[in-house]
């Protein structure tokens, strides 16, 4: 698909998809939303050589700094249900991704951009990364996931606070609170959200794939995580990766993991 507003890069395996919009400071509007759902539901999914993908934003100021609100203006009960119900199903697609997806976020990530980079299963940042889910400053609430995601990171009274506040919080409180993994200078932010992939990547794709299965368990369906556990360590010793795995650490070598 050609995209409008995603930039798409593969590096050594790994891609690097910018939201694109910089001078709306990369917000969400219909058209992105649109592209992304194409990229996570059928364009890339099924690139087996990917070993991840990496999500940023165009130019200095902003990773995401929310939804577009000029196209806020013409909804009703009906449309914004909708539209809710459209950003549920990409970051859902973005959560339960099989592979690796790092945020590198810089500048802002507010509203529908913090709710993405929460929807990623890692996320770096610079010092100057400035988090929030301001709805309540429009009379709404988050609709693409902010009340639910924010409490498993802030925790529920931390996240009412910021939900009923619209206060701001910056990268080394995110960093502290659990919601980020690393803070680094500008200049390191791609290298250290690439080299977490990397790193990943020598692992074992089957099991790394079922680990981002069952840690969004545990946060879904909290009673059947340990019978899902049991499941999936029965399914993954049936692998050839585990025979490799198993057999390199005797061997004291590198594995060459598969993925089958």
């Amino acid at each position: 698909m050609q995209y409008d507003n995603l930039l798409v890069e593969e590096r050594e395996g790994i891609i690097l998809l910018t939201i694109n919009r910089e001078k709306a400071l990369n917000a969400l509007n219909t058209q992105t939303m649109l592209e992304l759902f194409q990229f996570f539901s059928s364009d890339y999914p099924k690139s087996d050589h990917i070993k991840g993908i990496v999500i940023t934003g165009a130019g200095d100021r902003a990773f995401v700094a929310g939804a577009d609100i000029k196209e806020f203006l013409d909804l009703d009960p009906k449309k914004g249900a909708e539209m809710a119900k459209r950003g549920h199903d990409i970051f859902f697609m973005i959560e339960q991704f099989p592979k690796p997806v790092v945020a590198a976020i810089h500048g802002f990530a507010l509203g529908g951009g913090c709710e993405l980079a929460m929807a990623c299963h890692l996320r770096v940042a610079t010092p100057e990364a400035r988090f929030g889910q301001p709805e309540v400053n429009l009379g709404i609430v988050p609709g693409y996931g902010g009340t639910q995601r924010l409490i498993q990171y802030l925790g529920k009274t931390r996240a009412l606070e910021y939900l009923m506040t619209a206060d701001l919080f910056d990268a080394h409180q995110a960093l502290s609170w659990g919601l980020l993994n690393h803070v680094v200078p500008r200049e390191s932010l791609l290298d250290t959200a690439f080299g977490l992939i990397q790193k990943i990547a020598s692992k074992g794709p089957v099991a790394i794939s079922k680990i981002i299965e069952l840690v969004n368990v545990y946060f879904s369906n909290p009673g059947e995580g340990f019978a899902r556990e049991l499941e999936a360590f029965g399914a993954t010793t049936g692998t050839r990766d585990f025979r490799e795995g198993a057999s390199a650490f005797i061997e004291k070598r590198p594995a060459k993991f598969t993925g089958k």
